[in-house]
Formats: structure tokens, sequence, C-alpha cells
């Protein structure tokens, strides 16, 4: 068997700068505002929430409410179950919500809490019959990445709300971190395939609202309660990402296991995954799952557009061939831009993520059958590293967030601007990627990203190709 070349950098330990991730319970978050009627409540410090609602706002350019319980030094020495408590029934009140779900933090696990008891005990309190429907989810950030976080919460709304129920006739479509355009395009996928469908979760209205004629503390949309009780009894499911799972059980021997990976094993619901369909690998694997699961062909709606797509390859393929690319982000996010660059004939010359897997590696080399092998491939990354290893690769251009930006700018190259968070930009809410049409609207970007640079830095210039 051929030995696997070992390209993945681990650095001596030195102070993170900048990391190259964010917190967990800020992934939380996002997974909690895709459920309808829910509002999400920090237990921990009023600056963590601070610190999430300003991120998303930023982000996503709508208003998001984040609740904290507000923890005080007598709080952290005490425990924090009655300043909970008061978090729960302020809430109740001024939202009327349909959920809420506890994320903890940094403070509140380091100091023990127990929130499920606590939300038992609450629960059962004579004085707060009125409580809408409570989860928790354990999400201190020295654990992991807002990733874990999002898929954490994921796994806790399905183990929380999915009952077996008469059998339905639809799917479970888990997206994972995506935008909420790409959960829009994928609801028009999924509906040409005459699928039904329940999508957890669903931010695409709740995080990217239309205009008001009023205003909404809890804005519509979201996945409804009353569908996440039927995902049990689906018949199939399909996931996007492969580094979707979280540990359960401990951080030492502990089961690695996501919500649809849960499904499968307690209620025999099959799951279909694969990568984020960034390319035509990618979406042609989406595809045929699509047409396996629904029983159709691929509506010819979509061989369009991929048609389309790859003849967009053959014209502009002389203008990205053999450039040099860096990737940041989310490990799915790295591995599904990773595969469309390979496909397209550009070379990934450094592959980085705040997310320390192990598994990142041999992922892109398995999705990565021209340069898989080439790709210096750095986790539990920060940007100071990034922009160091910079100085060596000489990159023509990066992809990937807002905060590779001063990157970019110090060695004259052009960002696109991908995932989250996209801070110096409107329309990061916006950005479809996913699908043959949202990897044309990828492919047209860096094309013409290469095209404007070459235009800019010439002595002479030139308007016409």
């Amino acid at each position: 068997m051929e030995k696997i070349p070992t390209l993945s950098y681990i650095r001596p330990f030195v102070s993170t700068r900048n990391a190259c991730k964010l917190c967990s319970p800020l992934g939380a978050c996002i997974a909690i505002k895709g459920i309808e009627g829910c509002v999400p409540v920090i237990h921990g410090s009023q600056g963590c929430a601070t610190y999430i609602r300003r991120y998303l706002i930023s982000h996503y350019k709508e208003p998001v409410d984040i609740a904290s319980s507000n923890f005080s030094e007598e709080t952290t020495i005490f425990g924090g179950e009655a300043n909970l408590k008061i978090a729960l029934t302020n809430v109740t009140n001024q939202y009327q919500p349909k959920a809420i779900g506890v994320a903890t933090t940094c403070l509140s696990e380091t100091i023990g809490e127990d929130v499920a008891s606590q939300l038992s005990h609450i629960r059962n309190d004579s004085t707060n019959s009125n409580l809408p429907s409570l989860f928790t989810v354990s999400t201190p950030s020295y654990q992991g990445t807002h990733l874990d976080g999002f898929h954490a919460t994921v796994l806790a709304l399905v183990k929380n709300f999915a009952k077996k129920l008469p059998s339905a006739d639809k799917i479970n479509f888990f997206p994972g971190f995506v935008s909420p355009s790409d959960i829009r395009h994928i609801k028009e996928i999924v509906a040409d395939f005459d699928l039904k469908t329940t999508i957890l979760p669903d931010y695409s209205d709740t995080l990217d609202n239309p205009v008001w004629d009023q205003y909404y503390r809890v804005p519509k949309g979201g996945t409804p309660i009353s569908e996440l009780e039927k995902m049990a009894e689906a018949y199939a499911s399909i996931e996007l990402g492969v580094f979707t799972s979280v540990k359960q059980g401990g951080q030492n021997g502990g089961k690695e296991i996501s919500g649809a990976s849960w499904l499968e094993s307690e209620h025999s619901v099959k799951n279909h995954q694969c990568i984020l369909p960034i390319g035509m690998n990618g979406n042609d694997a989406l595809f045929d799952i699509l047409s396996k699961v629904s029983g159709k062909d691929i509506p010819v709606k979509y061989q369009m557009q991929r048609g389309r797509l790859l003849d967009s390859y053959a014209d502009g393929h002389k203008y990205i061939f053999g450039k040099k690319a860096v990737i940041y982000g989310e490990e799915d996010l790295v591995l599904g831009l990773c595969s469309f660059l390979d496909e397209i004939g550009v070379e990934v010359v450094l592959a980085a993520s705040g997310a320390n897997s192990g598994k990142l590696q041999k992922k892109i080399i398995k999705h990565c059958p021209e340069h898989g092998k080439t790709i210096q491939v750095i986790s539990d990354s920060d940007f100071e590293q990034i922009n160091e290893a910079c100085n060596t690769i000489k990159p023509d251009f990066l992809i990937g967030n807002s905060k590779g930006n001063y990157i970019a700018t110090n060695f004259n190259i052009p960002l696109i601007r991908v995932g989250f968070p996209i801070h110096d930009r409107i329309g990061g809410q916006r950005i479809t990627l996913l699908g043959y049409q949202g990897t044309q609207k990828l492919f047209d970007k860096v094309v013409n990203a290469m095209i404007e640079y070459k235009q800019n830095n010439s002595p002479i210039g030139y308007k016409y190709m």
C-alpha cells in the first residue's frame, strides 16, 4: 500500500495570534437561529453574548438578539442556576418563543454547571408553567471551534426532539454551516426532485430577512419543531460535509457522531454523506445521491447548468491554470474549495484551518486527485502563521473570510471572500457556493479576479481579451 506523504505541519507551541476559528457558542447560536421561534441564551458572562451578537450582525446585516444569564463574580462562585432561571423567565415574557436553546460558555463549563439538570429543576418549578420547549448544548470554546458548537447543537436538537412517529414520506437534509443563500438553493434543488424535505438547521430567512413593515423580535422562518419531531421517521438523510461529527462521552475515547449518523444508528434512517458540493465532482456526488433517494432522473435544468459550467471551465482555463492559491476556513469549506480548485487546474499551495480533527490531509488527498499529495495542510492555525507561510510560497490569490484581508493587502494579491465572517463587504449572507449554479459564480469570480489583477498591474493595460 502506498504510504501517504506527511505534509501536514504541526509547529512547536506558540501563543495563538488571531486564530483561524471562532468560539463554540457562536456556532451554536447560528444553529439555534435556524429553528422556528427559537431564541438562544448564552449561559455565562454578558461579554460572550455581546461578542457573538457583534459578529453575527456584522456578517448577516440583520438584528440578532442573544440573551445571557449574565454571570457575575458571585455567580461564578456559587453557580448560575438562579441567573439562568431569571434569563429564561425574561426571554419567555419578552419574546414569547416556541423554544429556547441554552449554550454553555467556558466559564459555566469550567465551574461544572449541570445545565440539563438545572433546566429540569426550572421546568418542574410550578411558577414556570408557561416556559416553552427547552434544550441545552455543551459548547466550551476551549474544546473546539464554532463548527464544533454548530454541529453539537444540530445533534442536540435531533436528540431532544426526534420522536418515533408514524412513517413520514420525507427525507432529512443537513446542509452544514453554509450561507442562507446556499440553503435557499438547496431547497430549490430538492423541490425539483419532488422530495419533501426537513432541513436542519434552516436560517435562510431568520438570518436573511426581507424588509419588514414592522419589527419582529423573533424573525419568521426556521425549521418547525413539529418537523424536528418527524426526523426519526424519515426514509433517508442527506448530510453535506465530512467533518460534522462531535465527540460524545468524553474527549478520551468518546464516540464521534453527528445528527444524521445518530438518526441512522438509533432509528435506522439511512444517511447519505458527501463533501460540500463545490465544483463538478462534489456536485456530481450530491446529484447522484438525490437521484438515488428520489428515484428520479436529474432534471434537465441541472444537466444544463452542469454543461454550462463545464463549458466555462474550458473558456476560463487559460487565465487560471497553474496559479497558486491559499485556502483557509472551516475544514469542510477548505475541503470543498480544494476539490474545486484541483479540478480547474489551480495549485493549492496551502490549506489552513483553525480546527484540528487530524483528518483534513487524508480527505484532501482523497478528493483532490491532481494535486492533493502536494498540498501543505496546517491545522489549528492562526492568521499570523498563514501570513508567514505566504512569504515563502508566494500565492497568486487567497480564498477565505474577511479576516485574511490584511494578508492579501501585504502581498498585493486578490482575496476571494467566502465563508464566515465577511465583515468588510456587503452580501456575505447571499454568497452561493453550492450546486452547479454556486460553483459557476465562484469560478467566474476567481477567473475575473486574476484578469483584473493582471489588468491593474500591467504597464500598458488592455481592454480586450
